[in-house]
Parts: C-alpha cells; sequence; structure tokens
C-alpha cells in the first residue's frame, strides 16, 4: 500500500545526489592539489527550534517557516525492526501499513484520502530504528491533521480482517522487492553474516516464515509495546503559531496515557569481529558475478563517523569517487562500483561492491578494492580530495534546508537517534573540522580484514542438457 514511500524517497535522493555529483565533478575539474583549501562560506540557515514536552511523554518540536502557506508534520516513532524479537520479524513495517488501516473515527484508507481531500499528501517509511509517518498539506488544516495522528495513536483499529489482509500485502511486497528483484537477497544474506547477537542481523521486511506464524494477539501487543505517547516525537514545520500548535496537541494528545511499563530497549551489542567471515552464494535473479565488502564501524553521531561519512564520500559517492573511477572507469573490471556507510543509532557496517564485467571475477574484484582501500589506509587523502568531501557535505546540508518536509526531516533524526534537536544548527561543523589524518586513522581502525564480511556472487550455474 505505502510502496509509493521509496518512490518518494529515491526520488527525493537521486535529486539531491545528481545536485551533489554536479558540484563534486565541478569541484573536481577546477581543484589544484597542490594549494591549500579554500575556508568554504555556504551555510544552511539557522533554524529556531521550539519544543515542548506534554506530561504523557509525547515531545514536540516546532520551526516556523511563513515562506509558503504550507506545514509538514511528521510523527517519529522510536520502534524499527531491531526491537523485534527472534520469530517476530517484519511486525515494524507490518505496522507501517497497518496505522492506515482506521481508527475509532477514521475509518479504513480515509486518512490519506482526508488529506488528499484538501490537497495534501502522506506517506510512511519503517527502518531498523524508527517508524515514520508524515504528511504535507496547506496550514489552515494543521488542527485537522494533528487530530488525525491523535485518533490512530489512540484508537487504531487492530482486528483479525485487517491484520490479515495488511499481512498479505507486506509479504507481497517482500516477493517484489527482496525475492524477485535481481540481487534482492544479498543484503540479507549479508546481515545475517556480519551479526551474530545484534538484531540489525535481520532486515526491515521481516522474513516470509516469521509473517506466516505471527498471530493477531502478538502484533496487538507490539503495538501496545511500542506505540505510546513517550515513545514518539512530533516535529512540525512550516506556516504555523508555536502558541498555538501546543494548545492542539494539548488537546488531541494529552488524554493519551502513558503506560506504566517501562519501553523495553535493545541492550545486546556486537562482540567486536576477530576474524574475516566470507560466504558464497549464487541468485538465479543475479546474472553477473559480484563481491562486497562490509566492515564493522560505529554508531551514527559518535565522534568516529564523521570522518568515516567523509571517507564514505571520497571512496564510494558518484563516478569521481576512487571505487568507481577505479573499477568502472580505469580498471573497466565492473558494470557498477560504489559503497555506503550505513549509519545507525547502534554500530552497523560500511559496504563497497562491484557488479563484475562478463568474463571478469569476484576476486578480480575484490583484489581492486582492496589496494583502493589501501590507500586511504596508507596516504592521507589531498587537500582537494578533502575539500570536495567536505563540499559534498555543505551542499547536502544546504539542499536539506530547501522544504518543510527536509527541515523536519533533519529535526526528528538528531532528535530520536541523536537525542538532541539542536544538532540542526551545529552538526555540521563537526564535518568540517575531520582532517586528513583523522581520515586515514579511521580507516586505519575500520577498514582491516578483520572487521569484514565478504559476499561473493556467483552467476546461476546454466541447466545441464539431456
Amino acid at each position: 500500500m505505502k510502496w509509493r514511500r521509496w518512490e518518494c524517497m529515491r526520488s527525493k535522493l537521486g535529486g539531491r545526489l545528481a545536485l551533489v555529483a554536479m558540484l563534486a565533478l565541478a569541484l573536481a575539474q577546477v581543484a589544484v592539489p597542490q594549494a591549500a583549501p579554500a575556508t568554504p562560506q555556504a551555510r544552511p540557515p539557522q533554524l529556531h527550534v521550539v519544543s515542548h514536552r506534554l506530561a504523557n511523554g509525547l515531545l514536540l518540536l516546532m520551526v516556523e517557516d511563513h515562506a509558503a502557506p504550507v506545514i509538514n508534520l511528521q510523527m517519529w516513532y522510536h520502534v524499527g525492526s531491531k526491537d523485534e524479537k527472534p520469530g517476530r520479524t517484519g511486525f515494524a513495517h507490518l505496522f507501517e501499513h497497518l496505522m492506515f488501516k482506521g481508527s475509532a473515527h477514521v475509518p479504513p484508507e480515509q486518512h490519506s484520502r482526508i488529506i488528499e481531500a484538501v490537497g495534501g499528501f502522506d506517506n510512511a517509511y519503517t527502518s531498523d530504528d524508527v517508524t515514520v509517518y508524515w504528511e504535507t498539506f496547506p496550514s489552515n488544516y494543521l488542527e485537522r491533521v494533528i487530530w488525525l495522528e491523535a485518533d490512530r495513536l489512540g484508537s487504531l483499529k487492530v482486528d483479525a480482517a485487517n491484520f490479515q489482509s495488511e499481512r498479505e500485502v507486506v509479504k507481497e511486497e517482500r516477493r517484489v522487492r527482496v525475492e524477485d528483484r535481481p540481487y534482492g537477497r544479498v543484503f540479507e544474506d549479508l546481515y545475517a553474516a556480519a551479526f551474530t547477537l545484534h538484531p540489525y542481523k535481520h532486515t526491515t521486511i521481516g522474513s516470509m516464515d516469521d509473517l506466516n506464524k505471527a498471530r493477531l494477539e502478538d502484533v496487538r501487543a507490539f503495538f501496545r509495546t511500542f506505540y505510546r505517547p513517550d515513545n514518539a516525537t512530533m516535529v512540525i514545520v512550516g506556516d504555523l503559531d508555536a502558541s498555538e500548535v501546543v494548545r492542539s496537541v494539548e488537546k488531541y494528545f494529552g488524554g493519551i496515557s502513558r503506560p506504566a511499563q517501562p519501553l523495553p530497549r535493545v541492550t545486546l551489542k556486537e562482540p567486536p569481529q576477530q576474524s574475516e567471515r566470507r560466504l558464497t552464494k549464487s541468485y538465479s535473479n543475479a546474472p553477473l558475478p559480484a563481491v562486497i565488502e562490509a566492515y564493522q564501524m560505529p554508531a551514527l553521531f559518535t565522534p568516529d563517523s564523521y570522518p568515516l561519512n567523509l571517507a564514505a564520500r571520497i571512496l564510494s559517492a558518484g563516478e569521481s569517487s576512487w571505487l568507481y573511477r577505479k573499477l568502472v572507469y580505469e580498471d573497466r573490471l565492473a558494470v557498477e562500483a560504489a559503497g555506503f556507510g550505513n549509519f545507525t543509532e547502534d554500530p552497523n557496517l560500511f559496504w563497497a561492491f562491484a557488479i563484475m564485467n562478463q568474463g571478469k571475477s569476484p576476486a578480480d574484484g575484490e583484489k581492486v578494492m582492496d589496494a583502493v582501500l589501501e590507500q586511504i589506509r596508507t596516504q592521507p587523502v589531498g587537500a582537494a580530495e578533502l575539500e570536495k568531501a567536505k563540499n559534498q557535505q555543505i551542499a547536502g546540508f544546504i539542499l536539506g534546508r530547501q522544504t518543510v518536509q527536509s527541515k523536519a526531516d533533519a529535526i526528528a533524526q538528531y532528535a530520536v537517534l541523536g537525542r538532541d534537536p539542536e544538532r540542526i544548527n551545529s552538526e555540521l561543523d563537526r564535518y568540517l573540522g575531520v582532517t586528513a589524518e583523522d581520515i586515514q586513522r579511521v580507516a586505519r581502525e575500520y577498514f582491516v580484514p578483520q572487521r569484514r564480511t565478504v559476499l561473493v556472487i556467483e552467476p546461476p550455474k546454466a541447466p545441464e542438457k539431456n
């Protein structure tokens, strides 16, 4: 039902990355490696975040922006797939769907219809750490939208019919996005091998077996446990009056009680990896060989995450990155090469991958990836490369202030995962303070064989002829 969230995210992300890539290319063309990098002058505007916490624990964050009569409202529930119990995977994602199936005063599917009828749009998504619901709409309908969100938190309808229908929707989504998509099962297998204890070892979509075994009471218990005001953060950005918003939120959310039992939190810590792990897979829908290297790395907002994030940009952000340039352009070993630092609430993985050209082996790709990572471990990145990475970061922060939704996205992430919404005004400086020595130091610590899991993908064997 809510697959359009992915299309929205992909479109938004693609647009941002296109602009960042253009900026990076321009910087690469004009940079003089011998010159000292100029101090970047561009900065995103400072935001004044107004906060209010209700007696039941709900945190309300607001930013007034009167550029247009539009508001973006987001509800962040601090529950994701990492909060699921073994044998009960996929529940967080299932509730992303169930939250649109009706409440005491709103019939099934009418939440979105009401938003669309006033000229707005809404959607939701689930990640490892959070489940998020959002709406963008004309500002004169703000009180109505606050009421809608309060109604489904306070009186969601979770019955057998809704549960069974949405379970089938989620199962079909898994088929389309994991089982039938080329290389769709790669990260499921990679994470299952890279993590031994921490629940990041299972992916957000959940397993088909767990979805089939789920019972209605299990699902209701999940809702009672995590969908509560003291586990919710509401962020509202746009054409608003903060004092009026506080009154409306108190009016509609203030009567929702906070459960007596404490919120359960994941306390398992993944033990440091002591030796390389390797596995080989073959998938019927993966026609070309490939290789992925995944390295254990620290969590989002930890001190080492900032130089690691810039290292990830240098290594894998766009076609001018070291991995793409070497594997695709120079050596012509791969049709695609990239990487990503998956920074989350708990420590996660940096991974680099290459999909090989016909006739080239995963071993060829692995050898070159290792050489590129060895370079960043043993040689400080040049002044021009570091400045380019920082300028990409600046561009991302500036683009992240262009819409009410992107502002709300950032504020909520800093509040829920960073525990401080004021990071919205200070986070960029943490990146700009990174030195070439910092990048080399974290590369030496984290991009080492004993921290990695290597997944080799071999093409399926042709059926034997009779």
